[in-house]
This record gives C-alpha cells, structure tokens and sequence, in this order.
C-alpha cells in the first residue's frame, strides 16, 4: 500500500477510524502504527486520522497539536466544535474535517440540546456548528452507520438499529471518507464511501475484495474515485465437506491454502477423532471447525434429570448422550472402548 501511495504521489491519507480494536491497544499495535506513521511522512504524505468506536479519543488525540506540525492530523476529543484543516492546490482551497465517532449524549451535552435523541439528531447538530463554506470543495472523516450500509458478522450492532445515520446528513460534503464497516461501499452516492477494512475479520468477509480507495478531487463537483485491490498475505476460505474431501486436492491444491485462514465444516455423519488435530496438518490456520450432518441439524436433546443420571452408569450416559447427537447408537468397538477407557479411569 505504501509503494502504491508513493506511485499514486498521494496528498493525503485519510484513516477514518478504529486504528485499533480496543481501547487499550497493545505495545505491539501501537508500534505498528507508530512505524506506519513514520513511512508515510518519510513518502511526503501528510495524513488525517479520526478516533473510531473501538478506539479511546484520549489516546488519539495525545500530542495531536505536536503531530499536527509534521503534517499528521489527529483528531481531538470531541468538544462541541471541528475546525477544518485547510489543503491548497491548482484548484484552490480544500476543507479537511475529522469528525470522530460520536454518540448523541456526546453531541447533546456540548450543544445544550436535550432535543439531540438519535445518532441522526447528533450527526445533523454537529455537522451545523461547523459553519462549512459551500463554495469551497469541503472532505469530511467520519466514523458512524449509515442506514442500509451492509455489515458484517465482525462488527458491534446496536439493537434496533438506532445507531443508523441518513446519508444525507452529509450532502453537503463533496467527499465523505467513512470508517466503521468493513465492507468496501458506496451509500447514497459514489462520493460517500467506506473504504472497508484493508483485512477480513470474520468468515462474512469470505468473499469480499478488500481495497484501496484513491479520491482525487479537482475542481468543485468534478471528482474521481478509483479502487485499488488489496492482496493479503493469507486469505480465508469457507470449506465444507467430508472429512476425506476437505483434506485432499483440489481444495488446496498446492496453493497457499495451508497457512490461510480457514473454517472448516465436516458432512461426515461419525465425528472424526482428533479432527482439530488432524486438519491443522492440512490447513495450518485452521480457525474454526463445526459439523453439518442430521445430528446438528435435528438440535442437541439433554440426557435426562438429574434423578435418571444418577441411576445410571457412566457408559450408559456416554451412550445415550452419544446417541441423541450423532441420531445412531454406538457401535460394538466404541462401546467396548468405552468400557475400556471407563475402567481404566476408574482403577486409577
């Protein structure tokens, strides 16, 4: 991404949230970013990074009046008011505002406003304190839901859906650079945008391309967005099937496969023993393994009360239990097996 940027002789980045997964970040991840940072001021590039729902605005914003001199903009703790940070070219003037993920108590407490109820109601207050000059081309980062944009099984919802934002509280931006969503989309119109996340961070992303969004603006109204794909170092792959065809070609095939991420379902009717075990030997970033067969889809029945379980003995609840999740009883060897396996527990 970093080659790109340079290639594309990028102006600005534009980072529109969650720099992190929590709020508390590890050492690990703030070096990271830190060396991030480092790279693109090393290219020239200044750049622009908002606070996201998973991030402590605190945190961000520590020594943003500093960073701001060397061209990285960091977004201050929300306080009411966003100033703009103005970019110049052949065109003219162009207003950069970070507005940082916010919640409607944040928005009514500053304003005063017991009327701010929804996150709608909070977006629209806050985008009307900042006095925008229509006749400038004006780009805002903003990190909320915007109503029908599609999720994923990755992110935080909120119940009912009140965290939703009508697109069209930005029209009056020429651009809108959003974070939240890790699905790369476009909502109302091209110029409102998620860039999505450039990895996948659940098996709902299987099948999405992640990507780069290059933004050039030139005169007012006359902008040009280009998507860049983005090729991760280890993919992820949903794979269902047998025991034996899940561990043989073609599904990997000598590519890359063994150290993707991979989910695995079986079909097999007989739980395979040491399955987790056995399959990381093929796929070695084996990150979840489930069954489909008539077990899991006629659902788990419990064993009995707690009367009937103290009755009997422990091979004859291993045998019932085994039989109401596999929907067939135990076979002569896995009984004597278990017998086996009982006695032998028992005698030590």
């Amino acid at each position: 991404a970093l080659r790109r940027f340079d290639a594309e002789r990028v102006d600005a980045v534009l980072i529109a949230g969650d720099v992190y997964d929590q709020t508390v970040p590890s050492a690990e991840a703030v070096a990271l970013f830190d060396d991030f940072l480092v790279r693109l001021q090393d290219i020239g590039t200044k750049v622009f990074v908002i606070s996201g729902n998973h991030d402590s605005p605190e945190r961000i914003a520590f020594a943003s009046r500093i960073m701001n001199r060397s061209g990285v903009y960091m977004s201050p703790v929300y306080a009411g008011k966003v100033e703009p940070v103005i970019l110049t070219d052949g065109f003219g003037e162009v207003a950069v505002y970070m507005l940082p993920f916010v919640k409607p108590a944040m928005v009514r407490y500053w304003s005063k406003d017991e009327t701010i109820k929804t996150y709608d109601d909070a977006l629209r207050r806050a985008i009307a304190e900042m006095d925008i000059d229509a006749s400038r081309r004006n780009v805002i980062i903003a990190h909320q839901y915007i109503t029908d944009a599609e999720r994923t099984d990755s992110e935080e919802v909120s119940v009912g859906g009140v965290d939703n934002v009508d697109a069209s509280v930005f029209d009056v931006f020429d651009y809108v650079a959003l974070g939240h969503l890790h699905r790369p989309q476009s909502c109302s119109r091209g110029t409102v945008r998620y860039s999505g996340s450039p990895l996948k961070y659940s098996f709902s992303e299987v099948r999405d391309s992640k990507s780069i969004t290059i933004v050039e603006l030139r005169k007012k109204g006359d902008i040009r967005v280009d998507i860049i794909p983005l090729t991760p170092l280890h993919d992820w792959h949903d794979l269902k099937g047998t025991y034996e065809e899940v561990t043989a070609k073609p599904f990997w095939d000598g590519k890359p496969y063994r150290e993707d991420f991979v989910r695995v379902t079986l079909t097999d009717e007989e739980d395979i023993p040491d399955a987790i075990g056995k399959l990381r030997a093929v796929y070695h970033n084996l990150m979840e393994l489930q069954y489909d067969n008539k077990r899991t889809r006629s659902g788990r029945v419990a064993v009995g009360g707690a009367e009937e379980v103290e009755e009997k003995t422990p091979v004859e609840l291993c045998s019932e239990l085994y039989e109401k999740q596999n929907g067939q009883p135990m076979s002569e060897d896995q009984e004597a097996f278990l017998r086996g396996l009982v006695e032998s527990i028992w005698e030590e």
